[in-house]
């Protein structure tokens, strides 16, 4: 059985770092497509970055400068690297990795105090 498990969140001061791991269990493939959404309190769940199986990204607009995502395919792992930290960062993260269906994570708290 495929699981996704998340670790790296926590609560941070604005201006600071996180990184986010995402780690592959019970599969003996790559992902194609991997990512992470995010849901703050009261909003939809948003995409935040994309990474594809040859390394192509796309971040959204409004982290593109703070947040970076990467995979080590080695590991099975799947990372975001948050820096400058801001307030409206705060939401639960989601990984998610797909390969013919969509596999996800249990999410992870991410709380910026400012």
């Amino acid at each position: 059985q495929v699981q996704l498990v998340q670790s790296g969140g926590g609560l941070v001061q604005a201006g600071g770092s996180l990184r986010l791991s995402c780690a592959a269990s019970g599969s003996s493939f790559s992902f194609d497509a991997m990512g992470w959404y995010r849901q703050a309190p009261g909003k939809q769940r948003e995409l935040v970055a994309v990474i594809s199986s040859g390394g192509r990204t796309n971040v959204e607009d409004s982290v593109r400068d703070r947040f970076t995502i990467s995979r080590d395919d080695a590991k099975n792992t799947l990372y975001l690297q948050m820096n400058n930290l801001k307030p409206e960062d705060t939401a639960v993260y989601y990984c998610y990795g797909r390969r013919v269906q969509v596999y996800w994570g249990q999410g992870t708290q991410v709380t910026v105090s400012s």
